[in-house]
């Protein structure tokens, strides 16, 4: 038997900012209190965080007491962490049913979990959907009744089809050296993104992009951003985590200023103290690891949008950033904030990366105030005839 009738052990992965934004990650926790009270069984709920965009909008939303948001995992880990339990749910809110269904069954075979997975996919739009992933390595008539009702409740409740995987998962093949992967689901302009870096932006469909010798070489439908390739560096795509579009589609609950495209300023409480200056020149989602259980005075963001992430999610905690830029912002995360004293660089006439790696060796294992590096900053690219505008929020 693989729980007992009287109680259930469910462990839940909610999976990016979107399924928490719209309620409906709160919605269904619920609903699981509900079918515990109306069905008299114990329902026990572990729920993980999968991905990383997701971590704002649980502390937007104030579900960090609920969602453990303590780790940074891929939603397969996640899973993974949660096998232990009955029956596993994994919530999402895909662009379409399409990539929310090839989502899926990429998590669910990188798992490795062979327990129940009840998919909750993009509830609330017409094409919603509850996949039952792994019925194929059960007889689920043979499986405890409760798995079976619970899968009919949160149909019934959510107003959701149960039904079958349209995608084949990941499309992906071998054309002599050269290793092509499909991108499903991307609209005309919306940029590509491989492991939190942007490589290009979507011209037509489909979007393929191609390696060779572990290096993007091309983008079919797409223009190539080669500054983006040259920081992406090595990849595998078979397991690169590709996204595509704005990270956050519509963020709640952060009292951010209403005209479109504006930066909402967090006020910070005065600090001057001296402390480590750590460096983000990539994957700006990851900036709370980067900083946890350190003594940190500075933030220094390296590229556009690695600093127009890290400055949004440092916002929630009052910390200042110094960002170093060079204009080509790719715009993938809505109407970002940054905290207020916060000071971004326009470095005119280097790449922003040359300069991030000049700055990183001179400033490595240096201990200043905030103020102090801001200072060390303008006269190393005074001295070293690099031009820029500054501007502080």
């Amino acid at each position: 038997m693989l729980y007992k009738d009287d109680r259930m052990d469910i462990g839940m992965v909610i999976h990016g900012p979107e399924i928490i934004d719209t309620g409906y990650a709160k919605k269904i926790l619920n609903i699981l209190k509900d079918f515990s009270n109306e069905y008299n069984i114990h329902v026990n709920i572990r729920a993980k965080l999968g991905g990383t965009m997701g971590r704002v909008a649980v502390i937007d939303n104030n579900l960090q007491d609920v969602i453990d948001i303590s780790e940074k995992l891929v939603p397969s880990m996640s899973l993974k962490k949660l096998g232990d339990n009955d029956i596993l749910i994994l919530m999402n809110y895909g662009k379409s049913k399409e990539t929310g269904h090839t989502f899926g069954k990429i998590v669910v075979e990188r798992s490795g979990i062979y327990k129940p997975i009840i998919q909750i996919e993009r509830p609330g739009e017409k094409d919603g959907t509850i996949l039952i992933w792994n019925k194929d390595k059960y007889n689920m008539n043979n499986i405890n009744k409760n798995l079976n009702l619970l899968i009919e409740y949160l149909s019934k409740k959510l107003n959701l089809n149960i039904e079958e995987c349209i995608s084949n998962g990941l499309n992906i093949w071998n054309e002599g050296n050269r290793l092509f992967r499909k991108i499903h689901g991307v609209d005309i302009g919306e940029p590509v993104m491989i492991n939190g870096i942007v490589v290009g932006r979507a011209k037509g469909a489909p979007v393929i992009l191609v390696s060779e010798n572990n290096r993007l070489i091309d983008i079919i439908n797409g223009e190539v951003k080669w500054h983006g390739v040259e920081k992406l560096g090595e990849i595998n795509l078979k397991s690169a985590i590709v996204k595509t579009g704005i990270l956050r589609r519509h963020p709640s609950n952060t009292n951010r200023n209403k005209k479109n495209n504006t930066i909402k300023k967090i006020t910070m409480k005065k600090t001057n103290h001296k402390g480590e200056i750590i460096f983000v020149n990539h994957a700006g989602e990851d900036v709370l690891e980067k900083i946890k259980n350190k003594n940190v005075s500075t933030v220094i963001t390296v590229g556009d949008d690695t600093t127009i992430i890290c400055g949004d999610i440092l916002a929630r905690f009052g910390i200042k950033i110094i960002g170093i830029t060079d204009g080509d912002r790719d715009d993938i995360l809505k109407n970002p904030m940054i905290t207020e004293g916060s000071n971004i660089f326009l470095i005119k006439n280097c790449k922003d990366d040359d300069v991030g790696k000049m700055l990183e060796e001179k400033l490595k294992n240096k201990k200043l105030t905030y103020e102090n590096t801001l200072q060390y900053i303008k006269e190393f690219l005074n001295n070293n005839k690099i031009n820029y505008d500054v501007y502080k929020s």
